[in-house]
């Protein structure tokens, strides 16, 4: 699912060390692969009983220890996660775990390749809110893109059709519109913070929340359902470690149209797992939302090399 991601985490825009852009690629095919796994464990977490904040909170506990491993190993250390932005990093901590929830709700609601095509749609609901609450400048080829990409979901979820579940439709989109609403916070955190901060603070200011919830809603499971949920916590770290690797190899523009790769794993573990296939629609509505993500994704390179 896209931007981690759904909830992906942020990245410098300009990084040394970024000219290797096939160790780029690998990184993000195979962060893809490790982010479908992990939505795999978590609709398996799910039809076991799992509560949706229980797979959240040990997919941030697991990820903690990498996080602080690679801080631990920056050349700056530990004084790298000093910050004066905590309001925004509160702000994208509330948005990014309530992101990430609908997003963990809507693989148990839906087949994965179905969730994962609707989460496509962030890049244009970013583009959207970066137009009405940034002040950007977007001219109509990228107000094209934006149209062309509705369309798209509308083929995908066909109101009024029974193509595919509308309570699933609808908390996968609002994931995607939520997703994107975080993408605006983390563009503010990019101008003076680095991904591993951001990633820090956004653990730090989740886990006790979900620590909460987890014992709340958790309760006692099988050694099948622990596994299931250590898989949540293994991919996801796994998952965030190759994100963040991808781009020290590789600027952004390069990289990103692999996170459409994810709709290839999706389709294949929801065949081979889980027994489900595609709706129809999405043979449809994938390849419009795909087309459109690309096309706003390149109009935002060219935007940059032009400032550049």
């Amino acid at each position: 699912m896209t931007t981690d991601v759904l909830d992906k985490e942020p990245a410098e825009t300009a990084v040394l060390g970024q000219n290797r852009p096939i160790a780029g690629i690998v990184m993000r095919l195979a962060a893809m692969l490790a982010l479908a796994i992990m939505f795999a464990f978590v609709k398996l977490a799910g039809e076991q009983g799992v509560h949706v904040t229980e797979s959240l909170f040990y997919r941030q506990l697991t990820a903690m220890p990498l996080i602080c491993f690679l801080i631990w190993r920056s050349a700056a250390g530990w004084s790298a996660i000093r910050s004066n932005k905590h309001g925004l990093h509160i702000l994208r901590s509330v948005l990014g775990i309530f992101a990430m929830g609908l997003n963990f709700w809507a693989i148990t609601l839906l087949p994965l390749a179905d969730a994962t095509t609707i989460s496509f749609t962030v890049p244009i609901f970013a583009t959207l809110f970066a137009a009405l609450f940034l002040r950007e400048q977007v001219g109509i080829p990228r107000w094209s893109a934006v149209l062309i990409g509705f369309v798209g979901v509308l083929v995908v979820i066909q109101p009024g059709g029974d193509m595919i579940p509308a309570l699933g439709a609808s908390v996968a989109l609002a994931g995607a519109l939520v997703t994107a609403s975080v993408t605006l916070v983390i563009r503010m955190l990019g101008r003076t913070e680095t991904s591993i901060v951001t990633i820090f603070w956004f653990s730090i200011y989740t886990l006790p929340g979900l620590a909460v919830c987890a014992y709340i809603y958790g309760g006692g499971h099988d050694a099948k359902t622990w596994a299931y949920l250590l898989g949540v916590g293994i991919f996801g770290a796994i998952g965030q470690l190759t994100i963040t690797q991808s781009l020290r190899f590789a600027p952004v523009s390069t990289i990103m149209p692999m996170d459409y790769s994810a709709l290839i794993w999706a389709t294949i573990i929801g065949i081979v797992v889980f027994h489900q296939w595609p709706s129809l629609s999405i043979w449809f509505g994938a390849p419009i939302i795909i087309g459109s993500g690309l096309f706003i994704a390149w109009r935002e390179h060219v935007k940059a090399a032009k400032k550049a």
